[in-house]
């Protein structure tokens, strides 16, 4: 399903690199060396022992009978209204803050939320599996291991659990501090969380083996493993960019002052080939990053809509920042969503503004459809939409959210799209789209 990126912005991914450190972490000495084959995980597999890399066989837990839609428990089925949805989850009893599917079979979903629950369930019929109980404060990140084995879930306060899948029994625990963000390694049982101390901590599940990376004294608000599964990105409350090396455990490349953002970074994105990173901040830029040497390779900014006041006029339009962001995986192109509604799309190529899409709320969350160039918005006004990026065009929307949208997820086919809600409920939408 991974498409080779057309980004005119994004050169091959240059030889591995040795750096010296001279005094000061943002002095750096690039020497290239005989790149060879290894496979890029081999460091990290090396540095955590027994870690296996190795892919299971495909199993067959989708239900070959298609969608179930009569209700049971938990289950809400059509509701009054226009409710596009073909499954609606209603286990949780306050608003559900995060989804994550399956990666193997996307069949799975794990959702978290204010009630101080998370549950692994079905998406054919809305089943649940099971609990992943014990938390006790709202779990804000929820997501599963790359081969869909384990199940990770973390909570404001920072506990972190992990479930074994299959068994449904949980295998491993950890207090961290209060918790940003939580991401598994894309290809190890590896786990990484970020905390509001500085701290962006990794494990090895289940036996728990530890390393810390030490940012600023301020909260380390987002992050993003790279592709190569070598490095992480993360961003801070203070504004700066850190490039870690996950094995060494030292920052490659530190952006900080005129090369950070002047506010909390809010998101971070990677291209398919990990060569370039785009960070957002609530100084509403978003500033594309080379991930090989650390440069500032371009920033965006929002232009301001004067033909229309936004809905909620004052408040949100003096509180405007970037929510989410990300990159096409076929076109030179990004998307940038704002909190004020806009979502725009910047040619990579040109760095200029290609299309502006209005939204009547802010946008929470954005995604691109794989191999294609649409793009998938989730707002506070409860409406997922899909958008052409080459035209700015919309395809289509799907309702049946009574309050704000606040996470969503997408299959890898694109036939699914999970949201999660203010209006304690989560559900599956099955997308149809006359142009595929």
């Amino acid at each position: 399903m991974e498409s080779e990126s057309e980004s005119g912005a994004a050169a091959d991914t240059p030889p591995l690199e040795t750096l010296s450190f001279h005094g000061d972490e943002e002095i750096i000495e690039v020497v290239e060396l005989d790149p060879g084959p290894p496979d890029p995980a081999d460091d990290l597999a090396q540095e955590m022992e027994d870690v296996d890399f190795e892919e299971e066989e495909e199993e067959e837990e989708g239900n070959e009978e298609g969608w179930v839609l009569e209700p049971q428990e938990g289950v809400v089925g059509s509701m009054e209204g226009p409710d596009d949805s073909e499954v609606t989850f209603a286990l949780h009893s306050a608003s559900v803050f995060c989804v994550s599917l399956d990666p193997k079979t996307n069949t799975l979903a794990v959702t978290g939320g204010e009630d101080d629950k998370a549950f692994v369930w079905r998406l054919s019929d809305g089943e649940l599996l099971f609990e992943c109980a014990g938390h006790k404060d709202s779990v804000t990140c929820a997501g599963f291991s790359h081969d869909s084995t384990l199940v990770a879930t973390g909570d404001m306060s920072g506990l972190l659990k992990v479930w074994q899948v299959d068994t449904k029994e949980e295998v491993w625990s950890f207090e961290a501090g209060d918790l940003e963000w939580m991401e598994w390694h894309p290809r190890a049982p590896v786990l990484l969380a970020g905390t509001a101390d500085g701290n962006t901590w990794m494990w090895k599940v289940p036996n728990g083996d530890c390393k810390t990376f030490q940012g600023p004294n301020c909260p380390a608000t987002c992050g993003r493993v790279l592709p190569d599964g070598k490095r992480a990105v993360v961003g801070y409350e203070d504004g700066t960019i850190r490039i870690w090396d996950l094995k060494q455990g030292s920052p490659i490349h530190v952006l900080k002052g005129t090369e950070g953002h002047q506010g909390p970074l809010t998101c971070v994105a990677t291209n398919q080939d990990g060569s370039l990173i785009l960070t957002g901040s609530v100084d509403c830029q978003a500033k594309l990053v080379s991930a090989t040497t650390g440069k500032v390779v371009g920033v965006f900014r929002p232009e301001t809509v004067a033909s229309q006041p936004s809905v909620g006029e004052g408040e949100e339009s003096e509180s405007n920042s970037v929510e989410s962001l990300g990159f096409c995986s076929v076109m030179p192109l990004a998307a940038v969503g704002y909190l004020d509604g806009t979502l725009a799309i910047y040619d990579l190529s040109t760095q200029t503004l290609r299309h502006q899409c209005q939204h009547q709320s802010g946008i929470v969350q954005l995604l691109w459809e794989a191999g294609t160039a649409v793009v998938y918005t989730c707002s506070l006004d409860g409406i997922v939409r899909l958008w052409d990026a080459r035209t700015g065009r919309l395809l289509t929307d799907y309702r049946g959210h009574t309050a704000e949208i606040l996470d969503f997820a997408l299959s890898k086919d694109a036939s699914l799209v999970v949201t999660t809600s203010g209006d304690h409920k989560a559900k599956v939408f099955c997308v149809q789209r006359p142009d595929r």
